[in-house]
């Protein structure tokens, strides 16, 4: 498997546009690994992926209150849901 996830820090918009630049381009180069293809697809895991990322940083370890909205947690919705079931 060729699309990795995308290791950017994502502060503020600035940074939300270049990680989705990076995003559709991986999807350009690796597109045929990612779960959800289509935008049918891709939306629909990502309303799913929405509801549990709070899951996912608790799972990881990681001190992040998916509710308080910033640019890393709509990032991390995102890159998600190219790959959640």
């Amino acid at each position: 498997m060729n699309s990795q996830p995308i290791n950017q820090q994502v502060t503020d918009r600035l940074s939300f546009i270049k990680f989705l630049v990076s995003l559709h381009q991986d999807f350009i180069n690796n597109g045929q690994e990612w779960e959800n293809k289509t935008l049918d697809g891709f939306l629909e895991a990502l309303t799913r992926y929405t509801a549990d990322i709070q899951g996912y940083y608790d799972n990881t370890n990681q001190n992040i209150n998916a509710d308080k909205a910033s640019w890393q947690v709509f990032a991390d919705i995102i890159q998600g849901a190219k790959i959640y079931e």
